[in-house]
Parts: structure tokens; sequence; C-alpha cells
């Protein structure tokens, strides 16, 4: 159950072609969707303008597969993230017409089409970033945002970045993804007026730390208008990044 679908209801029962009892018994499969250990939060939606998503790490295909198809059957979209081989198999045989996104280890399915509503760059500093810049990407589109995304523009080779300068200040927020010395959200920051959503990984040698040296570089980046996300926590980024985008455009 989404706003459309909701107002849809009232405005049957307005003119009568639905009952009390009828809107009444939809209503109360709005909060819940019980399973096996599991709560489907089909009112999220409602509250926060997007619906619940899995993550599929911890569940069990089953669990998984049951809790994308009632997602999917209460609101008309599913996203589900970090899915491996099992899962993705349960899902696809759960929900006909999802799609799997190998690299991002991401499930999406939507019933229909929307119009895009700001836009978001996802960029990101090496090619082995690209799963984490990947599911940013996805989970901005699947919150109705125009989004895109630049590859391997690491400090490394800063003639890279400073060719993509125009695209990247084209964007109501950026996603940057960074992993090794993190330095990257920081450079990008001091080129662009928009806010960024910079995104830590896991990516690097020894003293990378599983991405602890990337996270403390942005957190303590100098460059104002940047917010950090968790390590590898391309969800995340992509999310907060869709949502500032969208408000940058809204018009109620």
């Amino acid at each position: 159950m989404n706003r459309d679908a909701l107002r849809a209801l009232l405005e049957q029962v307005q003119r009568g072609d639905a009952g009390v009892d009828d809107a009444l018994e939809s209503l109360a499969r709005l909060p819940l969707r019980t399973g096996d250990g599991l709560r489907a939060d089909t009112h999220r939606e409602l509250r926060c303008g997007f619906p619940e998503v899995v993550f599929a790490e911890g569940k069990t295909p089953a669990q998984c597969a049951e809790a994308a198809r009632a997602l999917a059957d209460a609101h008309g979209r599913m996203l589900v993230t970090r899915a491996d081989a099992e899962h993705v198999a349960a899902v696809l045989d759960a929900v006909p017409g999802a799609e799997h996104h190998a690299r991002a280890r991401c499930l999406t399915w939507r019933a229909a089409a929307a119009t895009p509503r700001g836009k978001v760059v996802v960029a990101c500093a090496g090619t082995s970033d690209l799963p984490v810049a990947e599911e940013a990407l996805i989970t901005a589109r699947m919150l109705d945002v125009e989004a895109e995304l630049v590859a391997d523009i690491g400090v490394a080779g800063i003639h890279r970045l400073l060719a993509e300068v125009g695209q990247l200040r084209n964007a109501d927020c950026l996603v940057v993804v960074a992993g090794m010395e993190g330095a990257l959200p920081s450079v990008v920051a001091g080129l662009v007026a928009a806010p960024l959503v910079a995104v830590p990984t896991s990516v690097g040698y020894g003293a990378s730390f599983g991405g602890v040296t990337a996270l403390l570089a942005m957190l303590n980046g100098c460059a104002p208008g940047v917010g950090v996300v968790n390590i590898d926590n391309g969800f995340g980024g992509g999310f907060l990044a869709a949502r500032i985008a969208r408000l940058a455009h809204r018009t109620d």
C-alpha cells in the first residue's frame, strides 16, 4: 500500500464504489505481513516515502523470497540488497520479472515506471569500488531519481577526475565512493556546489584495515558539505542522496 493506492481506496469509498467494510479490510493489512521469522513492514512507504528494503545477508533464501514477494505485492516495487546466489534464485522464483544486478548483489522489481525527480551522480575512485557504487546507483534509481555513474576517477590520476567535473556539477546530490586513502570525496567537494555523501569501501591493502582508513579520512576531510556513511554501505549512500535530490525538486 502506498499513498496513491490509499488515495484511490478512499476515493472509491467517497464515490460509493467500495464499502466501508471493504476499506477497513484493506487497511487492516497495512502495518505488517508476517511470515517465517519476519515481519514485512508494508506501512513504511506511507510513513517514510519508500517501502522497506530487504537486506538478504543472514536470511534464508525462503525468508528473503517471502519478504520480497510481500513488499512487491504491497507496493508495486521491491529492492533486495546483499543477495547471494541462493537468495537470487529464490527471489526470482517468488517475484517473476525481477531483475538481478550481479555486481551490486541487488534485485529489483517494479510494476510500472515512475517519472524521476532530482538527479544523483555516483562517482567511484577505482574499478574495484564498482560493487558498492552500483549498489548506490540502483538504490537511487529505485527511489525515483535520475542517477548516473562516473567510474574510475581516483585522485591517483587527477586528470581523470577533472575531465568529468561538468557532469559532477550537474547533480542535485553526489555519492562519492572510494577505498584506499579515501581522498576522493574531499577533492570532489572542493569542485561542486551540491551536497555530497561519501562512502568508504573496504578496498585497499593491509593498513587500510578493511576500510577504516578511508572512513577516518572521510570523517576528517577538510571540505565542507560532506556527510559520511558506513564502510561499503552503497545502499545507505544512495538512499540519502536520493532523498536530498528529491527535496531539491519538491513541489508540494
